[in-house]
């Protein structure tokens, strides 16, 4: 007995984000459709919209073309951003101290889903 395959993801790893200001523009798009997903995310100034838009576009095409699924009834059924590593780096300050610069990534993932009928 063949199961249907009705969800496809996509996951972005290693972006130059942080993974709190990503889960800002994540929290936007979280159940939407694909189509309002989109339009939130075209029109979000931030600058992890930008990725979000990548990682959700690329988990539309997987839906699209790995498992047959129809655009039109997608859905974002989950989505989440985790921390990533975080790239320690040093800035000098006043008589010969330093202060740690934590430049901090994360791994984007969205799963698209296709509507019960």
């Amino acid at each position: 007995m063949a199961e249907t395959i009705t969800s496809a993801k996509a996951t972005a790893k290693t972006v130059r984000i942080a993974a709190r200001k990503a889960r800002l523009v994540i929290d936007l798009i979280r159940g939407r459709d694909v189509a309002e997903a989109l339009a939130i995310l075209e029109f979000t100034p931030n600058g992890a919209a930008e990725v979000v838009t990548k990682v959700l576009k690329s988990a539309i095409a997987n839906a699209e073309h790995n498992f047959d699924l129809d655009a039109q009834n997608l859905y974002v059924s989950e989505a989440y951003v985790n921390e990533g590593p975080t790239l320690k780096r040093f800035r000098p300050r006043a008589k010969g101290s330093a202060s740690p610069i934590n430049k901090r990534t994360s791994h984007v993932t969205v799963v698209v889903s296709e509507k019960e009928a």
